[in-house]
């Protein structure tokens, strides 16, 4: 027997705005439409609440609680959200940006774990969208690797963009009056395969939360296998909680990273969410140190992050700044410290004449000439 059509493929929506076309995706509390926006001439994501749903306050307010969250958010690493609202019928929408290309899951299920050099890119670029929620106040929650986008932007292949904040804990202030809370001590949402141990007992939860996720999503993309061996999601909740993970370098056989990719996944798998990497921005910051193929980790100092150096081979020494003549810095002379603000002489003390000296002696022979003529005058008229 036939299945029954879609009633919101071939609809026009918001009075015409958006045409919904095809469904791309669906979930547990709604489907995902390609829509074509006729007045901008351009393809966009329609996210629909199942209508089946729209009489559960509490799935209504995870839904707008989505919307709310990613319409804060403009990093270049975040889907952006165009519209939210709620369609004629009741059922409630997110119009998105229309991305082409696959998750995360899609792409290392089908083309096996990427190299460091494809992978860490990718996982510095999520971490630095995740910096910018943190510091908003926003906690994804849910991250995995279906929720990394891989789309071509701008002529960059892999260009990773977050999705899904379905789950996000938003602060009281970004929470609209009325709204219901979701994000309770004691309740436990997530996946999980990438939940952080607090996220898996219950607790409350830190931007540490979503670093121990994007860790064990790094993890995956690496070796294409997670860091615990599990027979069910209960095993995996309790090996997150007690267990620790696997070095890297013992999960695949014949396969070794630079040891500093271990330490740095040690530290952001920290059972303790205080000894793990304390935001997005930090975590990418360590990633790009193993990127650019460093032995350790520079100090992460006010919030900024070193830039990767997309190119670099893990374990070949760092480039040095493209300025012509440069030296490295440690043979850099140090000039000594000096209060005026012009520029001074290259060789210290000129042996030549200065500009002013010269302009003096010149006024002096002015004024002596001037005296001699006047005493020539004198005696001539005697």
């Amino acid at each position: 027997m036939a299945r029954p059509q879609d009633p919101f493929i071939g609809r026009d929506i918001l009075n015409g705005q958006f045409q919904i076309l095809q469904k791309i995706g669906s979930g547990g509390m709604g489907s995902v439409y390609k829509a074509l926006q006729p007045a901008m001439n351009r393809m966009v994501a329609v996210k629909i609440l199942h209508p089946k749903l729209a009489n559960r306050k509490d799935l209504v307010s995870r839904f707008r609680r989505e919307a709310r969250a990613m319409s804060h958010l403009t990093h270049p690493n975040t889907v952006k959200v165009l519209l939210y609202g709620e369609l004629e019928d009741g059922s409630l929408y997110i119009v998105m940006e229309y991305l082409d290309g696959k998750n995360l899951n899609q792409t290392v299920r089908a083309e096996g774990p990427m190299s460091l050099e494809r992978g860490l890119p990718i996982l510095i670029q999520a971490s630095n969208a995740l910096e910018e929620a943190h510091r908003a106040g926003i906690i994804h929650r849910d991250l995995k690797p279906e929720n990394i986008f891989l789309s071509q932007q701008g002529g960059m292949k892999d260009y990773a963009k977050v999705l899904d904040f379905g789950l996000a804990k938003v602060t009281e202030r970004e929470m609209r009056p009325g709204s219901i809370i979701l994000t309770q001590e004691g309740m436990v949402f997530g996946t999980p395969e990438f939940m952080s141990p607090e996220q898996a007992q219950g607790k409350a939860l830190t931007p540490a939360s979503d670093i121990y996720s994007l860790a064990i999503i790094l993890y995956e993309v690496l070796t294409g296998k997670l860091p615990f061996e599990a027979k069910n999601p209960m095993e995996y909740i309790q090996l997150h909680v007690t267990a620790k993970p696997k070095p890297i370098d013992e999960r695949v056989p014949g396969k070794t990273f630079p040891p500093l990719l271990w330490t740095v996944l040690e530290k952001a798998l920290a059972k303790k969410s205080e000894e793990r990497y304390a935001s997005g921005g930090e975590f990418a910051h360590a990633l790009g140190a193993v990127l650019n193929g460093l032995p350790q980790v520079p100090p992460y100092q006010n919030g900024e992050a070193m830039r990767p150096m997309m190119g670099s081979a893990p374990g070949a020494p760092p480039a040095q700044p493209a300025t012509a003549g440069a030296r490295p810095a440690a043979a850099q002379p140090t000039a000594p410290p000096h209060s005026s603000p012009l520029p001074r002489l290259v060789s210290g003390r000129s042996k030549q004449p200065s500009v002013a000296l010269l302009a003096g002696v010149a006024v002096a022979f002015l004024v002596v000439g001037a005296v001699l003529a006047a005493i020539v005058m004198k005696l001539v008229m005697k």
